[in-house]
């Protein structure tokens, strides 16, 4: 299955599964009355929201590029994962705000036992959502399902200190500690959404992504051949699940075409192998000069005009200047 069409899939289930988890926390708020159990369901609503924000902007990212999108649909993921992170932060405060009404006018609780049996279950429910939607968007470079991924789990989180303030209330009968865990809860919540919508702006300003480079960079340096003297301009764009990369290879000067075209095939092969159909690579090929004589491990070389002192290793930092290196 292509990889966009299973993002979006994944989502579906996600979002319909989402439905089904609120329709259980609103009978648990239902049989108790508590304003945490309310939390959880009122976070349930921006969990469904942002489902079906989701599945459009996974649907719209799935879209094969165009006239008019060149690079494809993909940003529109990093538009969904901010939506749904001020929702997520929304809810939060929506969730400290009855946290406090219901402190100033506390009501009483009843049925906590049904109560946590159905939350607890949610709980189970959501961390493994949660999972699948993370493995999944880290596999496949999917903002949208790592955004809905984190959320699960927070929710999943924020569920489990919730049935252990339920059960606390269940054996001490001290009404104040649901508002107490509700607003603790909430905090965290808006913390996520933070998080969420600091990403996708990453994204959507095209900020570099530190631990992607730091991984191509280790991969680079390990299958390194001797033909690839040097690299320099490196760049990595994001497009929701697609990676844009661009680099200038420098290689021995006197290769025909055609073998240096075998050099950039054996390092898209390289890259693609590690990260799939996912990413599209955009070589401009170099040819060497005679400062690059000194950093060429090239042992066949028979135009070699100064003898080899150091290999230099690539790094982040290196290789994303525009700028040939040398000693």
């Amino acid at each position: 299955m292509h990889t966009r069409q299973h993002n979006l899939r994944i989502q579906k289930i996600i979002t319909l599964v989402s439905i089904c988890l609120f329709l259980i926390k609103i009978f648990a708020w239902y049989l108790t009355r508590s304003v945490a159990v309310l939390t959880d369901a009122l976070e349930s609503i921006v969990n469904i929201v942002a489902g079906f924000i989701g599945v459009y902007s996974l649907f719209v990212s799935a879209k094969p590029k165009d006239y008019d999108h060149p690079y494809g649909h993909g940003k529109v993921e990093f538009i969904s994962a901010a939506i749904e992170g001020t929702l997520i932060c929304v809810a939060g405060f929506v969730i400290i705000y009855e946290a406090v009404t219901n402190f100033i006018r506390p009501h009483n609780i009843q049925k906590l036992d049904y109560g946590v049996i159905l939350i607890f279950i949610t709980a189970i429910a959501n961390y493994c959502m949660g999972a699948i939607c993370i493995r999944t968007g880290e596999k496949n470079n999917s903002l949208a399902l790592i955004a809905s991924g984190k959320h699960l789990k927070t929710d999943t989180w924020s569920t489990i200190g919730i049935c252990i303030g339920l059960v606390i209330i269940y054996f001490t009968h001290l009404i104040w500690i649901d508002s107490i865990v509700a607003i603790t809860f909430a905090l965290i919540i808006i913390f996520t959404g933070y998080k969420i919508i600091r990403s996708s702006v990453a994204g959507i300003m095209d900020e570099a992504d530190a631990t992607l480079l730091n991984k191509m960079v280790v991969m680079l340096n390990e299958n390194r051949r001797q033909n690839w003297i040097d690299l320099h301009n490196l760049r990595i764009i994001k497009y929701g699940g697609t990676l844009h990369l661009d680099c200038h290879l420098t290689m021995p000067w006197y290769l025909n075409v055609n073998e240096a075209h075998e050099e950039i095939d054996a390092l898209s092969f390289l890259v693609r192998e590690r990260y799939g159909e996912s990413v599209e690579l955009f070589v401009h090929s170099d040819g060497c000069m005679e400062f690059s004589c000194k950093i060429c491990t090239k042992s066949d070389c028979a135009v070699r005009q100064h003898f080899f002192i150091k290999k230099i290793e690539w790094t982040i930092e290196n290789i994303s200047r525009n700028i040939k290196h040398h000693l």
